[in-house]
């Protein structure tokens, strides 16, 4: 976990909600309803619902792209060294992280981890030098 945040931090991306809990298997449901009746579904749920996650909120400019960028290829083997996948995982399915792939899945996601009052509003003390 600490080495997915460190690199989160590093690139200038703000955390501001942050929280280790279960993915119920109705909260897996709602996250992959578009993959429902592809042949991985079944086994997409099993995984995410195997243990405990840490759910965080994201912010800066472009935060989705970034964060695709620094997370790297789905495909864990196709992953370029130096992305958390690349570095952190060896599978397709069972990745070190998952992350939003745009802003509307972003929001719709956010809202079945966080409620609105476990979202903080601060400011980085490095945000002037990031930005």
């Amino acid at each position: 976990m600490g080495a997915v945040v460190t690199r989160l931090e590093n690139k200038g991306l703000k955390i501001v909600g942050l929280k280790m809990t279960w993915v119920t298997e109705e909260k897996a449901t709602k996250l992959y309803a578009f993959h429902r009746g592809k042949p991985f579904y079944e086994s997409l749920v099993k995984f995410i619902t195997s243990g405990p996650i840490v759910a965080m909120v994201i912010e800066g400019d472009d935060a989705v792209k970034i964060l695709r960028k620094l997370i790297g290829a789905t495909n864990a083997k196709e992953a370029d060294p130096g992305t958390i996948r690349g570095d952190l995982a060896m599978s397709n399915q069972k990745n070190a992280v998952h992350a939003s792939d745009s802003v509307e899945n972003a929001k719709f996601e956010l809202q079945l981890f966080f409620s609105p009052d476990e979202i903080l509003n601060y400011k980085r003390a490095d945000e002037d030098w990031v930005y």
